[in-house]
């Protein structure tokens, strides 16, 4: 479990996360969405410790993340960033390869290896494997970073923004596998989403922010109603149930 207490975030007088409480359960895929300024980056970065706290306390698996030494969280907890950039010539394999970092300390060794090979053909990437990322598509690489996080083999693993780059069909794809990756794995999946529709397609918890605050949470029936879109998005949205999935509606 991901406990949440207190949680917040200041940038001088301006607060960006206020006093969050959130209790995230093991397993699945829980998305976090809300509109633009809500705090969901900010959120997920300092689960992960990449930001620091103003005040509050995350404990991952048990491990207090502000005081847990760095090696030992990156075996239990791995985050994907929204904004990834590698100044070196890497090709998607060695990318891959940092994944395994927190085991291997750059020592690969034949176990890193199937994790490597295996992150790689999970997100297909094996007729690219060994082309460079800085000659690839922004889809691709994203993919790329993905199976990095996955070849860290970590319990927990947070995700910002992962459908950044992809068009729909990649985009589609990309939450199949995540929704994959939780099922068969077990692993616990965090990630920030801004589509309303793949948060309620392929999610079993939604935490929705506003304002730097949590403002709803539960199962996506719970949560995807015409009343609270239109409360957190200020639009009207229209919800339906489509092949057994709840779609949002919100153009006229």
């Amino acid at each position: 479990m991901i406990k949440v207490s207190k949680l917040s975030k200041a940038y001088g007088d301006t607060i960006v996360v206020d006093d969050v409480n959130l209790d995230l359960p093991r397993g699945g895929v829980t998305a976090i969405i809300g509109p633009n300024g809500a705090g969901k980056s900010t959120l997920l970065s300092m689960i992960s410790r990449l930001l620091p706290m103003t005040a509050g306390s995350v404990t991952v698996g048990g491990l207090d993340v502000s005081k847990t030494l760095s090696g030992e969280l990156a075996k239990r907890l791995s985050i994907l960033r929204q904004d990834n950039h590698i100044a070196a010539r890497l090709t998607v394999r060695d990318l891959v390869s940092f994944g395994r970092y927190p085991h291997s300390k750059g020592r690969l060794t034949v176990k890193d290896k199937e994790h490597i090979d295996r992150a790689i053909a999970y997100l297909n990437l094996e007729p690219l494997a060994d082309r460079f990322i800085d000659e690839m598509s922004g889809g691709q690489r994203q993919r790329a970073y993905v199976a990095m996080v996955l070849a860290q083999d970590t319990e927990f693993v947070l995700l910002d923004e992962p459908l950044n780059n992809l068009d729909m069909k990649h985009a589609v794809e990309m939450m199949k596998l995540i929704r994959r990756a939780a099922s068969e794995t077990g692993r616990t999946i965090v990630l920030v989403l801004h589509d309303i529709n793949f948060a309620s397609c392929y999610a079993d918890h939604i935490v929705v922010m506003r304002d730097g605050k949590l403002a709803y949470q539960g199962t996506p029936a719970e949560v995807v109603t015409p009343e609270i879109m239109r409360d957190v998005y200020e639009i009207d949205i229209k919800v339906h149930t489509i092949a057994g999935q709840l779609i949002s509606v919100y153009y006229d």
